[in-house]
């Protein structure tokens, strides 16, 4: 008969043996993973929460390879008790990451007094929704949400909206200029390093961004286009709440 101390020893063991399997699965999921897709690290696939298959994550790009590194799933993974979009849970998560790697310094935030909830905004100048949403810039912070605006000219590098974007960067009261130019009117700017835009353009990219304006809240949901102030208050309210 074994000594409770033999089986401790024996769980222990045990434990060690299915970790170090554990550990060679994944090294070789992240091998074949890596081997078989351009742009893929090792760091990129992870575990996922259906067992025998592994999540491969490419900034939003959510994708799933099973154990034995043959097959590739591409699409939504939904938790039917939980009843939650568990990928989109994953990109969240990313976006949350991807937005706190941008500084206020490397935004142009328009600040309440008290700040009740955080939103990133990217934002075109010239985007009609754009310009609607930031002629209710002062009902947004009456409620307390702090916007942070992300230049996005979605006509891309060399077009009007890039050029406009770059004086905005470089004027001397930024908050002033992007408010002058969505208004169709001149402010003053001058030269500086303007690469900040081609940052927050990739970072768009990366994030999943399909059209302007878009707003992604404190918990990393993404939406796509203009949200009133009071509704944009109830949502942000209700995924703090979650």
């Amino acid at each position: 008969m074994k000594t409770p101390k033999s089986l401790l020893v024996a769980a222990l063991v045990a434990s060690s043996v299915a970790l170090a399997q554990d550990a060679a699965e994944i090294d070789r999921v992240r091998t074949k993973a890596v081997e078989s897709f351009q742009g893929i690290n090792a760091e990129d696939v992870q575990p996922s929460p259906v067992p025998g298959w592994y999540t491969i994550r490419k900034g939003t790009v959510v994708a799933y390879i099973s154990a034995d590194g043959r097959y590739l799933l591409e699409g939504e993974l939904f938790d039917i008790d939980r009843k939650v979009n568990l990928t989109e849970e994953t990109r969240n998560r990313v976006r949350v990451s991807l937005m706190s790697e941008i500084s206020d310094e490397q935004a142009i935030v328009f600040s309440p007094d008290k700040v009740e909830h955080t939103v990133t905004v990217f934002t075109d100048v010239y985007c009609t929704y754009c310009r609607r949403f930031h002629d209710q810039i002062d009902d947004y912070l009456a409620r307390g949400i702090e916007v942070r605006y992300l230049l996005y000219p979605r006509d891309g590098p060399g077009s009007r909206s890039w050029t406009t974007a770059e004086r905005v960067w470089c004027a001397p009261d930024r908050n002033e200029a992007l408010t002058l130019a969505k208004l169709d009117r001149e402010f003053p700017s001058g030269q500086c390093d303007a690469s900040m835009v081609g940052t927050h353009y990739s970072l768009g990219h990366e994030i999943g961004l399909r059209g302007t304006p878009a707003l992604v809240l404190e918990d990393g949901t993404l939406i796509s286009g203009y949200v009133p102030p009071d509704e944009l208050d109830l949502r942000m309210a209700g995924t703090a709440a979650d």
